[in-house]
């Protein structure tokens, strides 16, 4: 265990500001997430260094597009949710919940092992990565010292002063929104009351200069508003800004959501057609392979600039960072 990062002490207990759930937390008992505990007074956290699942990916699958395409980049993910209450049983070795599962991971070994595998970036993922922000930070400091990239997958319900401590070595973000963030879909499913959170996280991600990519999964039935999809698009073009990459992607059932089906194509198109005409200027599709709405095109000229499969990249036409045909400067890094 590991003392946490942010938190203050209050009468009777002690607040952790590390996520926007910002938990009061009494003696002994933990935070909604479950890996925030207050020992003594203090706030302890029981995920430091356990990672469940350590891979190289490619950076598609983050997914990012528009940062260093067809590079490999070491993905690890640890335990601990702020968006739904966890079975205990599959985050804790013992019942006692002091020590959470997973292997163990010193930040050095995490840099080590990213740069043996030739990953220009560390990719921290999981559930929600800001909950193992203690080590998360240790690791992205030592990875700056070895000019390796690091990237946070998360759902963005994350405070202020998490964004600001990380930010100093963060180079990129994916931020995963759900439905459109539709108020009543987070309330139903996530236990998030109010939403408004999200997106002074954004506007502090941009505040950081983070390479900031969004996407956005259309639920079938209950997550497919099409006028909250412009809604949103609306919003980023106007506080983000236009050329942020906005990813549709089509829902597939999982553990939370196992009775709809998979989103039609035909829904994911609608919304990719609004969040264009709302001003985004890179609007792709994802989980739906060989769709042309993966590939980038010069917003100008809509010249083929990378084309992709899957999570594979095909073929990268820029010239440096620019559009071969009409030369205007595009937004994607290339190593």
């Amino acid at each position: 265990m590991q003392e946490g990062l942010l938190w203050k002490k209050e009468r009777n207990g002690i607040r952790c500001m590390m996520c926007a759930r910002k938990c009061f937390i009494t003696k002994d008992k933990s935070g909604y997430c479950l890996v925030k505990k207050n020992i003594d007074n203090k706030l302890f956290t029981l995920n430091y260094g356990k990672i469940i699942n350590a891979s190289v990916e490619p950076i598609e699958k983050m997914p990012l597009f528009h940062y260093y395409p067809s590079s490999n980049t070491f993905s690890i993910v640890s335990v601990g949710d702020n968006f739904s209450i966890q079975d205990s049983s599959k985050l804790f070795a013992d019942k006692k919940q002091e020590e959470t599962i997973g292997e163990e991971y010193t930040p050095e070994k995490i840099v080590s092992v990213a740069e043996g595998k030739n990953c220009l970036s560390i990719s921290y993922s999981g559930i929600e990565p800001f909950l193992y922000l203690e080590f998360a930070y240790r690791a992205a400091k030592a990875a700056h010292r070895s000019n390796t990239k690091n990237i946070f997958v998360t759902n963005g319900f994350a405070t202020d002063d998490a964004i600001k401590k990380i930010g100093k070595y963060l180079d990129a973000v994916t931020v995963n929104f759900q439905g459109s963030v539709d108020p009543q879909f987070y309330s139903k499913f996530f236990e998030v009351k109010d939403t408004a959170p999200l997106f002074v996280a954004l506007k502090q991600m941009k505040k950081q200069r983070l390479h900031i990519e969004i996407t956005n999964t259309i639920i079938p039935q209950i997550g497919d508003n099409l006028q909250l999809c412009k809604n949103l698009a609306e919003w980023i073009n106007a506080e983000i800004g236009s050329e942020v990459p906005f990813h549709i992607v089509q829902f597939q059932p999982n553990d939370k959501i196992r009775e709809l089906p998979p989103t039609p194509v035909a829904v994911l198109e609608k919304c990719i057609t609004e969040a264009k005409k709302a001003g985004l200027r890179y609007v792709y599709i994802g989980n739906v392979p060989k769709h042309a709405q993966q590939n980038t095109y010069c917003y100008n000229c809509r010249e083929p600039l990378i084309i992709r499969e899957g999570y594979k990249v095909k073929k990268i036409s820029l010239s440096e960072d620019r559009c071969p045909n009409c030369g205007l400067k595009s937004n994607v890094s290339i190593v």
